[in-house]
């Protein structure tokens, strides 16, 4: 069995020796790739009473309780930074879409003057909800070249809290602002992800805006949020043939 990091399969102190015990009946290797588990061998046992041996159970049980106070406290941060967001005003989740029965007496309202920003605030949907539904109207609106290729379809990725995070404090383009602010918090344990829905060029571009997240001024769990994303999308971009 092959897992990234050992949080990935267990849930708390008391469940990892559990799981150590089923991996035995089973017969079953566990291999672990990143954190601090990945140098040990979580399989040895007392040759004849087939127990864990006592120094693997206790380097395991104090790791355990190491790195479940590690995600209690990002649990409390991520916490403190969605209620710091939300008293600034910044509210999660995607926001809504210009609804169908809506849309003529908007197209109508924009032909007659009324700029993206009133509607916007008439409607109460975002800036880029009216420009979608107004899109053939724009002045930089061109018509689609029957020869050319067909244009991408959205896809759903779910990017990583901590990239979600680097990412709202970088400089982006418009349209790369629009897509996450758009995305849909998902609660993951002890953090969240963010569905994001766009173009694979989106994802793509807004990969390339977290290339510093490889670095040595970024921290572990950001430099494994990165690696994690990258291939999502990596993975996206084989699934589309791009």
């Amino acid at each position: 069995m092959h897992i990234s990091e050992m949080f990935r399969l267990i849930r708390g102190t008391g469940h990892i020796l559990d799981v150590l015990d089923v991996l035995h009946r089973d017969r079953l290797a566990l291999r672990i790739h990143d954190g601090a588990f990945s140098a040990m061998d979580l399989t040895a046992r007392h040759p004849r009473t087939g127990e864990l041996l006592f120094t693997v159970k206790f380097m395991v049980q104090t790791l355990a309780a190491a790195g479940e106070l590690q995600r209690d406290l990002q649990r409390e941060l991520t916490y403190d930074g969605l209620r710091a967001a939300e008293a600034k005003g910044n509210k999660g989740g995607r926001r809504p879409a210009v609804k169908a029965e809506l849309v003529d007496a908007v197209r109508t309202a924009y032909l007659e003057g009324r700029s993206i920003a009133a509607l916007a605030r008439d409607h109460k949907v975002s800036r880029g909800a009216i420009r979608t539904a107004v899109a053939d109207l724009l002045p930089d609106y061109t018509a689609a070249d029957p020869g050319a290729p067909p244009p991408e379809t959205p896809v759903v990725l779910d990017m990583p809290g901590k990239v979600a995070d680097f990412l709202r404090a970088a400089e982006l383009e418009p349209a790369e602002r629009v897509t996450l602010d758009q995305g849909v918090t998902v609660r993951r344990g002890q953090g969240y992800t963010l569905r994001v829905t766009a173009v694979p060029a989106v994802h793509r571009q807004l990969l390339d805006r977290c290339q510093s997240l490889d670095g040595t001024a970024a921290v572990p769990a950001q430099r494994k949020a990165r690696r994690e994303y990258e291939n999502r999308v990596n993975a996206l971009g084989a699934h589309t043939g791009s």
